[in-house]
């Protein structure tokens, strides 16, 4: 959506490009005023398309909104399948940004997945540690500082930076009270020791398989974010141990115990340190091959033949 002559900029670009379902409704908009212009385009050049119209201005007086095609038919085969495999920048940059926000529902679920796992390692479930991975959203602010560092975005990078040192410290303290709450009630164990949670013990004891893990879980759950693959992106929560090691950090605490506290504290910065450089190397593989696709386009464009008032546009 765009002021009348944006919007013929807009359409004289697009017009250029393989697109389908091209369509200008002049005037639909009302508030602001301006018209409407909609079309297909394969996901591929999504992110292309789009920053070349806010090169165009589009964006000073209008917007632009992205929608993702679940189904299209046509037998128009052109754009009429979406591709999971390529990442649409906006889109993951809008994603992240959702999911990096410190809310309440954020530290309400960070802070209910570590008591659990603070339960879980006070009564040596296993089950318990993978339902507290399952229910932990750390990963949200982990992608987004990741995503805010190659895409550039202060915001972002602060945003979610904020989130993670407000929510890991509070996520702490909670397992840390509910553990003293349940041993005052004399439903945990007397002391916290090795013998007590032998299945769970692999928390506070970091190795070298922890880089490995981590560095594998960065580097999918980055892949399962951008091409949005939910499923694969539950498997890798289900592969962290952050919100295990937070909560026995609160477990190991409440128990006087500051051998294991160390070692889940030595766990989380590991994970988190790891799974950030992991998925900041995806990322830049994944943005080296937009920059190469979009080169190519930009040359393929620069051969076609545009209106005066899209090459003076273009100029400015």
């Amino acid at each position: 959506m765009a002021p009348a002559d944006q919007a013929a900029v807009a359409l004289a670009y697009l017009e250029t490009l393989d697109v389908e379902e091209l369509v200008h409704l002049p005037g639909a908009s009302r508030r602001p005023r301006g018209d409407l212009v909609q079309c297909v385009v394969g996901s591929d050049l999504a992110s292309v398309i789009l920053a070349a119209l806010r090169e165009l201005g589009v964006t000073e007086q209008g917007s632009i909104t992205l929608d993702r095609l679940e189904a299209r038919v046509s037998r128009i085969d052109a754009c009429s399948v979406p591709d999971p495999g390529v990442v649409v920048w906006e889109e993951v940059e809008a994603k992240t940004a959702a999911m990096s926000e410190l809310s309440l529902a954020f530290l309400v679920y960070l802070m209910a997945a570590t008591i659990i796992a603070a339960v879980g390692i006070l009564t040596d479930s296993v089950v318990l540690i993978i339902g507290a991975m399952v229910v932990g959203p750390e990963f949200g602010p982990l992608a987004g500082l990741s995503v805010g560092i190659i895409r550039r975005r202060r915001e972002l990078i602060r945003q979610s930076s904020i989130t993670l040192g407000v929510g890991f410290p509070l996520a702490i303290a909670a397992a840390f009270v509910a553990t003293w709450v349940f041993r005052a009630a004399g439903i945990t164990p007397e002391a916290l020791a090795p013998s007590s949670h032998p299945a769970t013990l692999f928390i506070s004891r970091p190795d070298a398989f922890t880089v490995v893990i981590a560095a594998l879980c960065g580097v999918v759950g980055m892949l399962s974010l951008t091409t949005a693959s939910a499923g694969t992106l539950i498997g890798v929560l289900i592969s962290v141990t952050t919100i295990p090691a937070a909560g026995n950090i609160g477990v190991a605490a409440a128990y006087g115990n500051p051998t294991e506290a160390w070692g889940a504290l030595v766990q989380l910065v590991v994970n988190v340190a790891v799974i950030q450089v992991a998925g900041l190397i995806t990322l830049r593989i994944q943005r080296a091959r937009f920059a190469a696709r979009a080169a190519r386009f930009v040359d393929r464009i620069r051969q076609l033949r545009l209106s005066q008032v899209l090459r003076g546009r273009l100029r400015r």
